[in-house]
């Protein structure tokens, strides 16, 4: 997939589509593709959301179905079972399945981003072949264990340790806020591994398959958004993993965390985009049929300019996060510009649901309409993968280098 023919495919009405060219430089195989997944997006997830963020309930059978359309597995080439994808194509699905549920794009997005790739960049063949064709397969998902009780955007101040024991490892400690926790099927964890050094030069990678004795997750967490998504905390008390559990280097883990952030703040600033365009679909579709004063609430000025807020910062993240996924793409240095459009795909999709929850009024804050949802969902993504405070010391510091 490479983009080269442009063509427009957002219409403001949910589920349509314009043929005019557009601004994207999207080829006529990603409009498709992009096309492909909205529909299927529309048709399986948007159907069964409500009801699993009213149940707390991971989408087991929705996920499979991501697994069989190849939307787990977008940056795993075919060799491993996967699609062989552009990050920009997995930005064009993160976009249409967040769109419709952001507890379904964060189980893709872990997945691709957090899992697959740290393997397929830093794995060694057998450990590839081992676990991204199950993973790129939809046969289960992955989770990545970086964060603990005592360390979020600090992340090498984690107190997880790893001990050498004989030709393998022992590790004991704690990892709080795991993405699919206890529906993983193999953590990538990050532990200590030298205490005599720096934590951030002393950290090792390892990968654990969730059947390893000494590995347990906890209850799930109780969240404002996302809910459907299982986010627990996982348990690691004597766990012991063989020597080739380690990915990488050994004492070199914190290098790979870091890169894999990198990656992963742009389809973050997907799932951003998509429910922020969501927010402005809906926003559109109310503003016509809702009447006041005897006039569709379209037709007054102060409406009309909120939603012109909205439009312009969609389509200013849109073309952020489009344009970091191309950049990594093109093997150039993305670390600023993927910062860029996670911060501001996440501040967007925030304005956006405010906006949207404001203009249905009383109805926006019931749970009967998707805005409310959308609302809730919205806050995570300033949050996770490196906070806003935390994109803008990134980018910041590239600025003043």
């Amino acid at each position: 997939m490479t983009a080269s023919v442009p063509s427009e495919t957002r219409n403001a009405e949910p589920g349509t589509r314009n043929d005019y060219p557009g601004p994207y430089g999207l080829s006529e195989e990603q409009e498709i593709f992009k096309r492909t997944v909205h529909e299927f997006a529309e048709r399986e997830i948007v159907p069964v959301a409500h009801e699993l963020d009213e149940k707390v309930e991971y989408p087991r059978a929705t996920v499979a179905k991501m697994g069989q359309l190849g939307l787990l597995g977008l940056l795993v080439p075919e060799e491993y079972g996967g699609a062989g994808a552009s990050t920009l194509d997995y930005v064009l699905g993160m976009e249409e399945i967040s769109w419709a549920d952001a507890s379904h794009s964060v189980v893709m997005s872990v997945n691709n981003s957090l899992v697959c790739e740290p393997i397929l960049r830093f794995g060694a063949e057998e450990q590839k072949r081992r676990f991204l064709v199950p993973l790129a397969g939809g046969e289960y998902v992955g989770a990545y264990c970086l964060s603990e009780p005592t360390s979020g955007s600090d992340a090498s101040n984690m107190s997880t340790q790893a001990r050498r024991d004989g030709d393998g490892w022992v590790l004991n400690g704690t990892k709080s806020w795991i993405t699919n926790g206890g529906e993983a099927g193999v953590y990538l964890v990050y532990a200590l591994s030298n205490p005599n050094v720096p934590k951030s030069r002393g950290i090792t990678a390892f990968l654990v398959p969730a059947n390893t004795p000494g590995l347990r997750a906890g209850k799930k967490e109780k969240k404002l958004g996302i809910r459907a998504s299982s986010t627990t905390q996982i348990f690691f008390e004597d766990c012991r993993v063989p020597a080739d559990a380690v990915i990488g280097t050994v004492d070199e883990g914190f290098k790979i965390a870091m890169a894999t952030l990198d990656g992963g703040r742009i389809g973050i600033g997907a799932q951003a985009l998509g429910i922020a365009q969501r927010a402005l679909d809906e926003s559109v579709r109310y503003s016509k049929e809702r009447e006041a004063f005897g006039h569709p609430i379209a037709d007054f000025q102060g409406l009309q300019w909120r939603m012109a807020d909205m439009a312009t910062r969609v389509e200013c993240a849109r073309l952020l996060v489009y344009r970091a996924a191309r950049m990594k793409d093109a093997g150039q240095s993305f670390s600023k510009e993927a910062s860029m459009a996670k911060l501001f795909a996440s501040e967007t999709a925030m304005f956006c649901a405010h906006a949207a929850v404001q203009m249905f009024g009383g109805y926006g804050y019931v749970r009967e309409y998707a805005v409310e949802k959308l609302f809730r969902d919205a806050k995570i993504t300033e949050i996770y993968e490196g906070t806003s405070e935390v994109q803008r010391l990134v980018i910041s510091r590239h600025v003043l280098r």
